[in-house]
């Protein structure tokens, strides 16, 4: 196990699958801290808390649960056509359901940003809270819409990494913690710094559009699908962290750039 954690696959996939929880998170923590808001002041600080650790567990617990329905390879049903052969198990099913529902979340989210940007806010400002029960139960389904992305992130980039799956299980286990550790240790900071550079969650939608493609075509490769006599290869993961590297680098430089602008200015 220790020696697979220390591979330069599973450190990449660790770094990368932290940076996008952390980024999928911001919004997460936006909409706990309106619905913590409406509470007594005593009571925030403890609602908010309540409501991270909540999404850390039930981050973990849909993490088993997906991990569960992926490790099942055996083919239940086979389309053998002409011109099309597919092999369909519950992992290609899930990783293609996953990797649609990516693409669909990432797009609408992305739109919602740049069309009705507070949207989402001004649907939790408008729920009456009057307790710190009723806040935890608002903050509970926030957590686990949120959640679903966030566990199908994981998947898109973990699996395939080891043969054993209950490796691949324990790395995404690890990322989820650290992620929403950070998350409790920095929320603010962290807000603010996305309030200064929103183009950093369009960023992290982006990759979400790039991993939900790639979980559709590790579907089309699991299944060992054919189109045409044509079948259907894996993306190498390496592909996906070089591409959210040099965006990622790309963003620094684009900072920096800004912010030497604004002290020119001055």
């Amino acid at each position: 196990m220790l020696d697979f954690l220390l591979t330069g696959d599973a450190i990449m996939a660790l770094l990368t699958l932290t940076f996008l929880e952390i980024i999928l998170g911001i919004d997460n923590i936006v909409f706990i801290s309106i619905a913590a808001n409406k509470l007594p002041e005593h009571q925030r600080g403890k609602a908010t808390n309540i409501g991270l650790v909540l999404a850390m567990i039930q981050r973990v617990v849909l993490l088993f649960f997906v991990s569960f329905l992926t490790s099942l390879k055996t083919p239940f049903y086979t389309v053998n056509l002409d011109w099309l052969h597919i092999a369909v198990s519950w992992q290609a099913i899930i990783l293609f359901a996953g990797g649609l529902f990516l693409i669909y979340k990432s797009t609408s989210e992305i739109r919602e940003k740049v069309e009705t940007p507070n949207h989402d806010e001004d649907n939790i400002k408008s729920r009456k809270i009057s307790s710190l029960s009723q806040a935890i139960t608002q903050i509970l389904i926030i957590d686990f819409i949120f959640s679903v992305d966030s566990i199908l992130t994981a998947v898109g980039m973990t699996n395939g990494l080891h043969p054993n799956h209950n490796y691949a299980l324990v790395l995404m286990i690890i990322a989820v913690v650290i992620s929403i550790v950070i998350m409790i240790a920095f929320a603010n900071p962290i807000r603010k710094f996305i309030d200064v550079h929103p183009s950093m969650q369009v960023l992290g939608l982006a990759f979400l559009i790039l991993i939900g493609f790639m979980l559709i075509t590790e579907a089309a490769h699991l299944s060992n699908t054919s189109i045409f006599d044509q079948t259907v290869g894996a993306i190498p993961k390496g592909y996906l962290y070089f591409a959210i590297a040099f965006s990622l680098f790309v963003e620094f430089l684009n900072f920096r750039v800004q912010k030497k602008q604004q002290q020119t200015k001055h």
